[in-house]
């Protein structure tokens, strides 16, 4: 267990508990998947940063757990249907629910997980929660439908890929901070200074994901190295190096995206290291954070604001 996670142990314990609850189906096969995927872990950061703005603004709130587990369903929700979409065989070291059941068992469990969401964000009465993830989940498809888009595409620019991690990974972050604060009634500044925060924290936990595609262990990953380049992702490095390294380099990494090929991947990976790509994605990812943590500014001194402030250090010191 993670600092963060031992800092708000007993809400965590029952988010866990809620989330195999609210999987039950009367449909055998609802309820295999969603255990398994269950099963599989996962850091659980999105919903632990609802906990933690909880107990930083109010030292906690009836209703958390379960606008915890409403943004945990519909985070696994969207894995279900990535791992489709990218035809994925293996996440958190373990092979996908695509893999192991077919694509339209996962599709349609992650349909149902979804609706849980919902049916579990109504209870919630709170029309301002609704609406941020009624958006939230919208600008999420679109993302992900642009990312299909430039699937394959070398010349994706990095201010079209940054809006796709934004859309896609970044927004489920600041909604899941933006609707702990609204859930504890916090003044609108720190609503807006905790959706703010949320969003920093979640394109750095990208920017870094970017960097440990080339760098990470593909077991401690949970996936195999390179998946987002045979997936044909332009992601930072890659984009850097083509705009910044060698005429050479630049050829490599234009071809393996086009061809959405790993063939060379140890080149690549040593020409994004090179080229300075790692070292400029990080940078960006550093200054995420530092954004991260000056929007607590405006929340009461509190052991949970320095935990709040340690889970985005920790999106760029990690290993997975």
């Amino acid at each position: 267990m993670l600092p963060f996670h031992k800092a708000v142990e007993s809400e965590f314990n029952q988010l866990n508990q809620m989330v195999v609850d609210q999987l039950h189906s009367d449909v055998s096969l609802v309820e295999n998947i969603g255990n398994y995927i269950v099963e599989g872990g996962g850091k659980r950061l999105r919903p632990v940063s609802v906990l933690l703005v909880a107990k930083a603004l109010q030292d906690g709130h009836p209703d958390a757990v379960q606008l915890a587990t409403v943004i945990e369903f519909i985070h696994t929700a969207t894995l279900l249907h990535d791992d489709v979409v990218d035809e994925s065989d293996r996440r958190r070291g373990r092979d996908t629910s695509n893999e192991k059941w077919g694509n339209s068992p996962a599709v349609l469990v992650g349909d149902f997980i979804y609706s849980r969401a919902f049916q579990l964000m109504v209870q919630l009465n709170n029309s301002a929660i609704m609406k941020v993830l009624a958006d939230t989940t919208n600008t999420i498809a679109e993302g992900e439908v642009q990312q299909l888009i430039n699937a394959g595409d070398p010349d994706t620019s990095e201010q079209s890929y940054l809006e796709v991690v934004r859309k896609k990974t970044a927004i489920l972050f600041s909604a899941a901070t933006e609707c702990a604060a609204l859930l504890c009634d916090a003044s609108q500044q720190q609503s807006a200074d905790l959706a703010a925060y949320g969003l920093h924290l979640g394109m750095a936990f990208q920017l870094q994901d970017d960097v440990l595609d080339y760098t990470g262990d593909s077991d401690e990953l949970g996936k195999n190295i390179g998946d987002d380049l045979a997936e044909g992702k332009a992601t930072l490095p890659l984009i850097y190096t083509i705009a910044k390294g060698s005429d050479e380099q630049s050829k490599l990494i234009r071809q393996a995206i086009e061809k959405k090929d790993t063939s060379q991947i140890e080149q690549v990976a040593k020409a994004v290291n090179e080229s300075g790509g790692l070292q400029y994605t990080q940078q960006l990812a550093e200054k995420e954070v530092e954004q991260a943590i000056n929007k607590l500014s405006s929340l009461p001194e509190s052991d949970y604001k320095g935990v709040l402030t340690e889970l985005a250090n920790f999106s760029l010191h990690r290993s997975h």
